[in-house]
């Protein structure tokens, strides 16, 4: 499963010739079921509910809500899934509609009405609610990371084939125009040769002990844990702060690299084949368990070593054989982006990705890049193509913030296999490619 390859095709002529230009609408085939996605996409039929495509919504916290809002630019949000019940009450106002709401996502999945589900649940559910989603026929949004162990990333792309449905993963970054230009400027060439990648995250989080208390009336605490070791409710595992407990998350390297580690893979345009680290590990009872004080080296199989660590400026600094350039939310820097007045990229000429629709205007910032993730996500809905952070390269992006847990839960090097996704001789690194899944949750397929 090799990643991706650069395609080079005028991007302009080929999103004409697509029918998503203004004015379209005229030549959709009928019957043809992508045609109520063409008409959200294009607008025209905005205000006739009966030819927008139903939405379902999993997880509508802070993250879920805003992805929920970024497309009802599209269709309708329907029906709303959350364990907690003030959460998805307050959302359900918030959208100021009347959608069904639900304790259990399976039910969701049932309503005939939703076409469209969207997944903002923690990462420990991610697998299982997109590979049940698809066997209900849905097309997906799911938030990043992608999965909770590398095995799941290999279910999910079995899963994604066997379905024939579209599915995009919110590592929005890619649809943030700084960062996508960094990485054209990379595979151009820009900066010469790629080197080095030195990728910086943050500082996990540390934390306890906490205490255990009586689990609140609203909140299905069962279904909350999932596949995980079922233990005593303590507030600080559940909502945000999921992310710096191992059981459900992978702190930082999981949750910011899916960003910014994403990135830097998605310029380096192969896969590693070496890891090894350092890393502190608390040791609070009952307190927040990821690791501290981290960094991971990999090693590419076209050469390219890649740094990650939690201490530096945050963002991602490309080093080639001519030059360098450094990209975070905030700044693109460096002498090569300086010349892009002088000597621009060919954009007419290149596309990173399966579609790209040239109407879109170049956003940057999370809100404003979210709208063109989503508005890629309803492209390619419309048309059958392939989304810019598809479940390929996902799940290959993910497998990397993986490898690198698991390195530093190891505390020493291993090496990898990209093309078999095994490890090879490794018994022990083998065996943590996947997890115990609880009776009743495992993610099958």
């Amino acid at each position: 499963m090799p990643i991706q390859k650069t395609r080079s095709i005028n991007r302009r002529s080929f999103f004409h010739s697509c029918g998503i230009a203004a004015g379209c609408a005229a030549i959709v085939r009928a019957g043809d079921p992508r045609d109520r996605f063409r008409a959200a996409e294009i607008g025209s039929a905005a205000t006739d509910k009966n030819s927008r495509p139903g939405i379902g919504a999993i997880g509508v916290r802070y993250q879920g809500s805003v992805i929920a809002d970024k497309a009802r630019e599209y269709g309708d949000i329907v029906a709303i899934a959350d364990v907690d019940r003030h959460v998805r009450e307050q959302a359900r106002a918030s959208f100021g509609s009347t959608p069904e709401i639900y304790e259990d996502y399976r039910k969701l999945l049932d309503n005939k009405k939703v076409e469209i589900v969207l997944i903002a649940t923690p990462d420990h559910w991610h697998t299982k609610m997109l590979i049940d989603a698809l066997g209900a026929g849905k097309h997906v949004y799911c938030e990043k990371p992608l999965t909770l162990t590398i095995d799941e990333g290999k279910q999910i792309l079995r899963a994604v084939k066997q379905s024939g449905r579209v599915v995009q993963v919110g590592s929005w970054q890619r649809s943030d125009h700084r960062f996508r230009l960094a990485v054209e400027m990379v595979r151009q060439g820009r900066i010469g040769t790629l080197e080095k990648v030195d990728v910086v995250l943050g500082k996990n989080v540390v934390g306890g002990p906490f205490a255990s208390v009586p689990i609140p009336s609203q909140l299905n605490w069962d279904l909350w844990q999932g596949q995980t070791p079922s233990v005593p409710y303590i507030p600080e595992r559940s909502h945000y702060t999921f992310r710096w407990w191992q059981e459900y998350s992978g702190g930082q390297l999981t949750d910011w690299g899916a960003h910014n580690i994403d990135i830097a893979q998605w310029a380096i345009h192969s896969n590693p084949i070496s890891v090894e680290g350092t890393a502190a590990y608390p040791s609070t009872p009952n307190g927040y368990n990821v690791p501290v004080d981290f960094s991971v080296r990999y090693r590419y199989a076209n050469g390219v070593l890649m740094t990650v660590s939690d201490t530096g400026r945050s963002g991602i600094m490309f080093t080639g054989s001519t030059g360098r350039i450094f990209v975070n939310r905030e700044v693109l820097t460096g002498k090569a982006v300086e010349e892009l007045s002088e000597i621009p990229l060919p954009t007419d000429s290149y596309t990173l990705y399966d579609f790209d629709n040239r109407s879109r205007p170049q956003r940057a910032g999370k809100l404003d890049s979210i709208k063109n993730h989503m508005g890629n996500f309803f492209d390619c809905l419309a048309n059958g193509r392939t989304p810019i952070s598809d479940c390929e390269s996902q799940h290959r992006s993910a497998s990397t913030c993986h490898l690198g847990t698991l390195a530093l839960r190891l505390g020493r090097a291993i090496s990898w296999d990209p093309i078999a996704e095994t490890f090879p001789g490794d018994a022990e690194a083998t065996a943590m490619l996947s997890r115990v899944q609880r009776t009743g949750f495992e993610t099958g397929a």
